[in-house]
């Protein structure tokens, strides 16, 4: 699950305390953003319906600097949820390194699809999957005609697992 030599990327439960406490950050960041708390259509992600939760920590302070998950919203597809850098990691390939681990991951319990959704008030999380691969879909789930929300899909197989697991 290795994919960034400065970082220990770590599967952990959902009930972890360290990513209970960077989704919490995030979320304190996202309502900042969208200057309300009630941003997020459907249901909340939890450790029920959440197939894999990853904790990235940095190999020479020991600090945890983001997180990322996997929902399931059927047999062979996931959604990405609650993937989060520290604000002062960003740039730094954190973010990139979580998602080829989720994507390895994916691969590894036969998902083959995986969707993201990026609000307007993040058109970093827009760039980033845009970057990383991820096409345009229509809205899917809780986001269909939800206005100023973004909804992107990748298809995960060997080469792409095999590719992002290397780099």
């Amino acid at each position: 699950m290795q994919t960034n030599p400065r970082l220990n990327i770590r599967q952990v439960t959902w009930s972890n305390p360290v990513g209970a406490d960077l989704r919490r950050a995030q979320q304190a960041e996202l309502d900042a953003r969208f200057g309300t708390p009630d941003h997020e259509p459907g249901t909340p992600p939890s450790g029920a319906d959440c197939a894999v939760f990853l904790v990235a920590y940095d190999k020479g302070s020991g600090q945890p600097v983001g997180c990322g998950g996997l929902r399931l919203l059927d047999a062979s597809t996931a959604e990405i949820k609650r993937l989060y850098v520290l604000p002062y990691t960003r740039g730094s390939g954190v973010a990139s390194s979580i998602l080829a681990a989720l994507e390895a991951e994916a691969f590894k319990q036969g998902i083959t699809r995986i969707k993201a959704e990026a609000g307007s008030a993040q058109p970093d999380g827009r760039h980033f999957y845009e970057s990383s691969g991820f096409e345009p879909v229509p809205n899917f789930g809780p986001y269909a005609g939800v206005e100023h929300s973004y909804c992107y899909a990748k298809t995960i197989d060997s080469h792409s697992a095999a590719h992002t697991a290397m780099a």
